[in-house]
């Protein structure tokens, strides 16, 4: 029993929020019989997560099979003749924690599923870019204590990322600049809060990515505009200079603009220093990513093939594989919320996820076993945004549900001998 559970009267605890990849950590949760209230931090997307998890509807949620309450062993069964009998399988969402992924990983080398996260084109463009020109990126402790300079390319992080100046250091006494880059065409423009300077550039964002990195380099560029330049030239004045994108605003091929970033990160450090900061990868796509590639040496949109390991960062887009039918099975995991949730349409399915999605595992083929959400009702650990650091959760109370890790592993139990 937690600290929280304990008393009848709302007490504050320290807590991590897992619903955002900057998984802040200096909230507090009161808790009571009527819920959480969070403290130290008005997050409207903290806020809202809170209240998607009531006590009762959580301990009261069933397994089902085809719409039917079902006990768990038989929903394990199920799930395990499922894939134990599909050609190719298809593991999606992957909304999960380290102990999860590590479940995740064994079955599908058993089932030579595809695995490919909810956010998989937005995780894509980093790692592609990273893949082919390599990157250097930074850690949001580092950003806070030394950058002087943040530009922020394309969009405003603080629409989705509402803590994102308080974990920056901005307006805590430092003397951190912050700029907002936004090209006129292809995107929404954004309004940023008083403070951060904006500066609109008169095309799309590969050309104002394209361009700055040009000027940051010294070459003369038409059409770069005198705004651009002039940015240019404080990136390079800049002591510590940071440049930050959101990966799953950025458009089709995205890893073009990516390498552009980079390109300019690479120049800035030849002599001062600077650094890229990617937004992205919640929803445990960051984490289920690194946990893949300690174990295999592969990032997701692999699989453990007859031949061996194939890792096909276009071919096994989970979009293209359902949109072409390429694939007979889905195992959908999303254990953080009422996002994301699963695709429509008729393929055999097994959800593992929150108990609201118990009314879209209504049909025929469907098997739903409700988990646990880590930093809600089990402890775990996430990746933060930054890749580097590995965040620990601790549970708010015991909901009774089973954790994601621990029905996967029965699942890999329970697979029919010689399934591949």
């Amino acid at each position: 029993m937690t600290a929280l559970e304990s008393s009848s009267v709302p007490v504050a605890a320290a807590w991590t929020c897992p619903f955002c990849p900057l998984l802040c950590d200096r909230f507090a949760v009161a808790g009571g019989p009527e819920g959480w209230a969070l403290q130290g931090s008005d997050c409207p997307r903290a806020r809202a997560a809170l209240a998607r998890f009531d006590a009762l509807a959580l301990s009261s949620a069933q397994p089902l099979i085809d719409g039917a309450a079902c006990p768990l062993e038989a929903a394990v069964d199920a799930a395990a003749r499922l894939l134990g009998t599909s050609r190719q399988p298809l593991f999606g969402g992957l909304g999960t924690d380290v102990a999860g992924a590590r479940a995740l990983y064994p079955l599908a080398c058993r089932t030579g599923a595809i695995c490919d996260p909810a956010g998989g084109a937005a995780l894509f463009h980093g790692l592609r870019a990273m893949q082919d020109r390599g990157a250097f990126t930074t850690t949001l402790a580092e950003v806070h204590t030394r950058a002087d300079l943040i530009v922020c390319v394309g969009t405003w992080p603080g629409a989705r990322y509402p803590e994102f100046l308080r974990r920056c250091g901005v307006g805590e006494g430092g003397q951190a600049q912050v700029v907002l880059l936004q090209p006129t065409t292809g995107m929404v423009p954004d309004a940023p809060p008083a403070g951060v300077e904006t500066v609109r550039f008169d095309g799309d964002l590969f050309d104002a990515a394209a361009m700055l990195a040009a000027c940051v380099a010294g070459r003369a560029v038409v059409g770069a505009g005198g705004l651009l330049a002039a940015l240019a030239e404080r990136l390079r004045g800049a002591r510590y200079a940071v440049l930050a994108y959101e990966s799953a605003r950025l458009p089709a091929q995205g890893a073009l603009i990516v390498e552009a970033i980079n390109r300019t990160v690479a120049t800035l450090n030849q002599r001062s220093r600077a650094a890229a900061l990617p937004l992205g990868g919640g929803d445990g796509a960051s984490t289920v990513n690194a946990v893949f590639t300690w174990l295999s040496g592969l990032p997701l949109r692999s699989r453990a093939a007859p031949m061996g390991l194939e890792h096909e960062p276009l071919r096994f887009d989970a979009q293209h594989l359902l949109a072409e039918g390429a694939v007979d099975a889905l195992l959908w995991i999303a254990s953080f919320g009422t996002e994301p949730a699963p695709p429509a349409g008729a393929l055999p399915r097994i959800v593992l996820g929150h108990p609201s999605f118990a009314g879209a595992a209504q049909l025929r083929g469907t098997v739903f076993i409700p988990v646990a959400t880590p930093g809600i009702g089990t402890a775990g650990h996430l990746f933060r945004t930054d890749s580097s650091v590995l965040m620990p959760l601790r549970a708010l109370r015991d909901d009774g549900l089973p954790t994601v890790a621990e029905v996967l592993r029965r699942i890999t139990l329970a697979l029919p001998e010689g399934a591949a």
